[in-house]
């Protein structure tokens, strides 16, 4: 079964410097996992110190029961990576470009061709002879993505992967992770918390270095409360009119001639009732929260007003993202 785990984890660049201060988590067996935080709180780090591309100043990164720092080769032997931003060679073309990762992850090319072909098709890559120097920064990325999948790999460890795609690119990696998430073990970094809503199962907060919740995406949201909603209207509204519903509307803000964003305590209750008042008034043609649930916690633990605490979920502390 497929196991990530990480122990005390921490990476100093210099002694007043720490990039990671004692990260501690483990999952195994198959989904999504989403690594969010800051720029600079530390994710690259430590996806950097789970592929062997920096060795930890202490503590422990494991795959798969196996110490990457110790024995890299064998800890990678069943991960694709997608660190920062890596390109191909741009005098490589697209078959040579994930050719050749799929060679370095097997020593031949046996069998690999009918993958690549399957990649190609499912991501929309460019022509297999095009050189990937002239695709643009989608293109690329899309060809990176398509290596690190090779050889299908059972843990994907991947940096923003959606970074420099098109919306029209993101819905195909986006679709392409949910499918491989059935079998397959994902920790993901993303600032697009969308993205991360529609893909992940679970979600680790990270900030200034330090893990500061892990828990699944569905308790999150029912501790988290998005505190603001809109509301389109088939007509146009006197914003008096909304201020007008009560107590419970703490303030309104207008959108647009028909849409207002109605700011409440957050609370279920206050939510019904609001839409009961708006109702009301006029015909509602929309009625969503105005923010996702996890901005609302990401906003609240980097501010550091969340009343969350490091291994909240009930499955922690060895959680199965399966």
């Amino acid at each position: 079964m497929s196991r990530i785990e990480v122990h005390e984890l921490s990476k100093y660049f210099t002694a007043s410097r720490p990039a990671l201060v004692d990260a501690s988590f483990a999952y195994e067996g198959s989904g999504a996992i989403g690594y969010l935080g800051p720029n600079g709180a530390g994710k690259t780090t430590t996806l950097k110190l789970l592929t062997g591309l920096l060795r930890p100043t202490r503590g422990s990164a494991t795959i798969n029961g196996i110490d990457v720092a110790e024995d890299p080769k064998h800890a990678m032997a069943d991960v694709g990576a997608v660190i920062e931003t890596p390109e191909p060679y741009p005098s490589q073309t697209v078959s040579e470009a994930i050719e050749m990762v799929a060679e370095f992850r097997t020593g031949d090319l046996r069998g690999s061709r009918e993958e690549i072909a399957a990649l190609h098709a499912r991501l929309e890559l460019p022509p297999f002879d095009q050189r990937t120097g002239r695709l643009s920064k989608g293109q690329r990325q899309r060809v990176v993505v398509a290596a690190a999948l090779v050889r299908d790999p059972r843990i994907l460890l991947l940096d923003e992967p959606t970074n420099g795609l098109d919306p029209k690119e993101r819905i195909l990696i986006r679709n392409l992770l949910n499918d491989l998430k059935k079998d397959h073990l994902i920790l993901m970094s993303s600032h697009l918390m969308q993205e991360v809503t529609e893909i992940c199962d679970q979600v680790i907060f990270i900030n200034q270095g330090q893990i500061v919740l892990r828990d699944t995406v569905e308790n999150i949201a029912r501790r988290f409360q998005a505190r603001a909603v809109d509301a389109e209207f088939a007509t146009p509204m006197p914003i008096d009119r909304i201020r007008g519903l009560g107590p419970l509307v703490q303030d309104v803000v207008v959108i647009g001639e028909r849409r207002f964003r109605i700011m409440f305590d957050g609370t279920n209750s206050a939510r019904a009732e609001i839409l009961a008042g708006l109702v009301k008034l006029g015909p509602v043609l929309s009625y969503a929260s105005a923010s996702l649930v996890l901005e609302e916690a990401y906003l609240s633990l980097m501010q550091g007003t969340g009343n969350a605490h490091v291994g909240a979920s009930p499955r922690s502390s060895s959680d199965v993202a399966g």
